[in-house]
């Protein structure tokens, strides 16, 4: 499986060992202050206005639980997938109701169903704060200084934006450290389910089809946005296309990309390839193998176990995929060819001199990292304590510990413009299921004991001289936080209530927290402060050879990426760009109907009432990676004609290097969404609202 894995996405990324320009083809996921206006003029004749792009902007929407979407209507109304809403399908679920897997359909606005915790957020402005934040950070500060001072400012600018607009207000750093932008959003916290698939089709092929195409997933879902009990009005929503997706037709899509690494340097890629991932995996296997097993004792089991397993799966997968772009001596030829230029420029240039040892920083700074990594992870990371209650307890600690202090000294997530996004969270009536909390506890515990050492002095505490088992068992069982009411009790009280509390996992989120604290002070300082000033450095270097057409990782923040519908070559054979409703019956066929190609019984019923030949996924140049989930799909219109849920197996590198010659970015037709609202699911009402009828 790796080897052939690693095979294809060599074969697709050998074109990016000779030259190449600043980028290449459709490469780009673009801030909205800087689309590639002279880029889409000169390759595909089209030049999308200041309304054009307002417009699509303010209809994007982040799912802030991971993932995207958009307004498709003025009632509310957002599109995205079925597996960004599989959290709250299963938070929904009950041992005789599994939403998660049957679906689910609103046939009344009353009947629309209300999502815990679920917070969406729409973009309304991005202002430049790049000279306040540096302005802040003098020349003559040590690193623990400068961070601390960074932090400060950053806080403020946050909590002054936030009191005086009422909108979210976050501060993103772009280009590693070059730049910082405010982000201002509305926040929607009033959200409800109206309808999503059965998970066989929304997921069809499962895992042996994940990353490959062609494709048959109904990857969609609909919820809806409320204020004041109200379906919210409004004002820029999508338009569905009338004739949907077709061959050569330039796409766009507005997303939220979680984040690439194409602005690392050779060492951080190294690093990444030699410690970060390997060390990552073998958690990510290890999830894998215990969720299997749990799953496999029960169909209870199995339900609440399926969205944290199809994560993991998908996690372990695509780093995979990552891995081998990092394997591939074109790749990493391309890289130390583009940080070479970028090395001479700075050597030649008096004005860059300042850059010159920003590259052997950044080498440095990974060395420390690595030294940290697995005791960071396992204490600040909270890979030792693989436990919904625990994180609930370290919130409080947390929330106590930090509320007196002045804004500008807090940890980011607890100043007061995060307040209320993490009241949301702290406070949200989801399940917890306490074997599944053992289960994972007992384990995340073992690694602990592994990672760490058995005689570890803060292993010897936190086991107490218990086994894993019998000390997770102590742990959940004994917790009194799965009551929201003790919770908020807890968060109102503050240290004095938090301090003397003898609930469990607040005694250990109280132990591990100096140690864990000094990690990531040591983390901040010593590695991501240092790292955010090399390569502010290196970005001055990319801006002067590259102007404002320089590359921006991605960020979780709302981006435009471009590219037709187009299919590819591979193993000599052409793949075509669209399948059909057609393909799914004979690739169920093919494989004699079974598990994961079985057909939901409703899809085997409705087979004569569906048109055959309706497209139901495509694939495009776009440039994505994970987070674009759910992202809408427009034509130069501004109207949907698709729904992004994936890539291909050859995409997998994108987050390192771009290419367009066999990765591609996978969506569900437009045409398919209608068509089985109509003919399958009796929805006609919703496909009525989203075509404007």
């Amino acid at each position: 499986m790796l080897g052939k894995t690693m095979r294809r996405i060599v074969a697709s990324m050998g074109v990016l060992a000779a030259g190449t320009p600043a980028l290449l083809g459709d490469e780009g996921m673009w801030l909205y202050t800087n689309p590639p206006l002279a880029r889409l003029k000169e390759r595909y004749g089209f030049e999308p206005g200041k309304e054009w792009l307002e417009h699509l902007q303010k209809s994007s929407v982040r799912f802030n639980s991971g993932g995207s979407g958009s307004f498709v209507s003025k009632d509310g109304l957002v599109m995205t997938n079925h597996h960004v809403a599989a959290d709250a399908l299963q938070k929904m679920g009950t041992p005789e109701r599994n939403y998660y897997r049957d679906g689910f359909y609103a046939k009344t606005r009353g009947e629309e169903r209300k999502c815990e915790a679920m917070e969406l957020n729409v973009l309304e402005s991005i202002e430049d704060v790049t000279a306040r934040v540096e302005g802040a950070v003098k020349g003559d500060m040590k690193p623990d200084q400068a961070a601390k001072a960074r932090r400060a400012v950053m806080n403020a600018i946050e909590d002054e934006e936030t009191k005086k607009t009422g909108l979210r207000s976050n501060i993103v750093t772009l280009y590693q450290g070059g730049a910082y932008h405010l982000y201002r959003f509305k926040r929607y916290t009033d959200v409800r389910l109206v309808w999503a698939p059965e998970q066989q089709i929304a997921f069809f092929g499962g895992d042996p089809d994940n990353f490959e195409f062609p494709r048959y997933c109904l990857d969609a879902a609909f919820f809806r946005v409320y204020e004041n009990d109200k379906p919210a009005e409004i004002k820029h929503f999508l338009k569905w296309s009338a004739n949907g997706c077709a061959d050569g037709e330039l796409t766009f899509v507005s997303g939220h990309p979680g984040r690439t690494n194409r602005l690392a340097t050779v060492a951080e890629l190294e690093y990444t390839r030699d410690i970060g991932y390997p060390y990552l995996m073998q958690r990510l296997y290890r999830m894998e193998v215990l969720l299997n097993a749990f799953s496999a004792r029960s169909e209870e089991n199995a339900r609440q176990a399926k969205e944290l397993l199809f994560s993991v799966q998908n996690s372990r997968k695509a780093r995979l995929g990552g891995l081998g772009g990092l394997m591939d001596p074109a790749v990493m030829a391309r890289k130390r060819a583009e940080e070479a230029k970028l090395r001479e420029a700075a050597e030649k240039d008096p004005k860059l001199a300042d850059a010159k040892g920003a590259w052997d920083k950044v080498a440095e700074v990974y060395k420390t990292r690595a030294k940290i990594l697995k005791r960071h992870g396992m204490l600040e990371g909270g890979a030792a304590f693989a436990s919904d209650l625990f994180g609930i307890a370290r919130t409080l600690v947390r929330s106590a510990q930090e509320r007196d202090k002045p804004q500008a000294e807090r940890l980011r997530e607890f100043i007061d413009s995060n307040k209320q996004p993490l009241e949301l969270q702290l406070f949200s009536e989801e399940p917890i299921y306490e074997g599944f909390e053992i289960l994972r506890l007992a384990d995340s515990l073992a690694s602990l004991s592994e990672q760490l050492g058995h005689d570890d002095p803060l292993v010897v505490k936190v086991l107490a001289g218990k086994s894993p088992v019998d000390r997770a068992a102590e742990l959940v069982n004994g917790s009194k936080l799965k009551d929201v009411a003790t919770r908020k009790k807890l968060y109102e009280d503050g240290l004095p209530a938090v301090t003397a509390s003898k609930d469990p996992m607040i005694e250990l989120a109280l132990l591990v927290d100096p140690e864990s604290r000094e990690l990531r002070k040591v983390m901040e300082n010593e590695v991501e402060e240092p790292q955010r000033q090399a390569y502010a450095q290196i970005a001055k270097v990319k801006f002067a050879l590259e102007g404002t057409s320089t590359y921006r990782d991605a960020t979780f923040t709302l981006r435009l990426s471009y590219g037709p519908v187009k299919g590819y070559q591979e193993a000599g054979k052409k793949v075509a760009p669209i399948t059909t409703v057609g393909g799914l019956y004979e690739r169920s066929k093919g494989q004699n109907n079974k598990a994961p190609f079985d057909l939901p019984p409703l899809w085997a019923k409705k087979k004569d009432s569906i048109n055959l030949d309706t497209p139901f996924n495509f694939v495009s140049t776009a440039d994505i990676i994970g987070g674009n989930s759910g992202s809408p799909v427009v034509n130069k219109a501004g109207e949907v004609v698709g729904l992004i849920f994936d890539g291909n197996i050859q995409s997998l590198v994108l987050d390192f290097a771009y290419s367009d010659e066999q990765a591609r970015a996978v969506s569900v037709c437009s045409q398919v969404i209608t068509e089985a609202l109509r003919k399958v699911y009796d929805a006609s009402p919703l496909a009525d609202e989203l075509q404007g009828k």
